[in-house]
């Protein structure tokens, strides 16, 4: 029941106040450390970019894992209550994700492309340059469908696994575990670094492989509630779901794009270079920015199930 308490209670905490607590985000920190033993561990092993990949990716887990248990353990035990709060308020990112699109939609409500591009640069690798509010909308929906798995329905999913090991800690480390991983993969995955970041790319794949598609179903039943229909938004979903080279990132895009009928992917632009992808929902309209509102509410309906899945399941076993 506490851990239940506590997965409440951090969600909570998440949706009130989003990044407001997080002073220095643990994120952060981890972001640093990657930085300090890829500057130092890619002399180790000369020519073997894979061999010093593989160190830094082992290093920068384990430390994450070990760093989360000792600090809880070293918390009194009347404060490790709170100290357990924050260390899953810390890694679930639900507040943020929204603030950060909502800052689009109301650019592209007020007529102001170019504060949209601004803002959508930088939750985006794409260029920005020449999207006009169809590509803008379709860029920030499909960044509320990709990031509510690795932001959300893998921290939750996680944390509930490591709370079925019954270990104290086991929730708290298994969810730090994971944003290490996630924050390997965005900093020097394979897509950036080749061979050298070829270990971390497919650790944060595996990691997100199960709450990819237990979040995607959560996304459709969510669509109930749109009023869609279940068996023709699950069928876009299982059609478009690996239309991308990632073996995870189109299944939340998948599922957005059944449930809300707007048409997403497609080519963008890249440093200059066209990268052709697959429409998802090839048959829907263009989205718009009223679509990126929709957006969140289907994000809020999802996660809801998502969590209260991890409830009852925390709960009963």
């Amino acid at each position: 029941m506490e851990f239940a308490l506590i997965f409440c209670v951090a969600i909570l905490l998440d949706n009130i106040l989003g990044d407001s607590l997080r002073i220095t985000h643990p994120v952060v920190l981890i972001g640093r450390v990657i930085d300090f033993l890829r500057a130092r561990i890619s002399r180790i092993f000369k020519n073997a970019d894979f061999a010093n990949g593989l160190l830094i990716c082992v290093c920068v887990v384990a430390m994450s894992g070990v760093t989360a248990g000792f600090l809880l353990g070293i918390f009194p035990e009347k404060l490790r209550f709170i100290a357990k709060i924050y260390a899953l308020y810390a890694a679930i990112a639900w507040r943020d994700l929204k603030d950060e699109t909502f800052v689009i939609y109301e650019s592209l409500a007020n007529h102001d492309l170019e504060l949209a591009r601004k803002f959508l640069a930088r939750v985006v690798g794409r260029d920005v340059a020449n999207l006009d509010e169809g590509g803008i909308s379709r860029a920030a929906i499909e960044t509320v469908g990709e990031n509510s798995v690795d932001a959300i329905f893998s921290v939750m999913f996680w944390a509930l696994i490591g709370n079925l090991l019954n270990h104290e800690y086991g929730a708290y480390i298994c969810v730090w575990l994971f944003k290490a991983a996630s924050t390997l993969d965005s900093m020097i995955g394979y897509e950036k670094f080749g061979r050298f970041g070829f270990c971390s790319a497919r650790l944060d794949d595996a990691m997100n492989f199960l709450p990819a598609r237990i979040g995607g179903f959560a996304i459709i039943f969510a669509g109930k509630i749109f009023g869609n229909n279940f068996a023709d938004c699950l069928r876009i979903f299982l059609r478009d779901r690996l239309k991308h080279k990632s073996p995870n990132s189109a299944h939340g895009e998948a599922a957005f794009a059944g449930v809300l009928q707007v048409r997403l992917g497609g080519g963008a632009y890249y440093s200059g270079e066209f990268s052709a992808r697959e429409f998802l929902g090839a048959e829907f309209r263009e989205a718009e920015a009223l679509d990126i509102l929709r957006a969140h509410r289907l994000l809020d309906i999802s996660a809801s199930i998502f969590a209260i899945m991890c409830v009852l399941i925390a709960i009963c076993v």
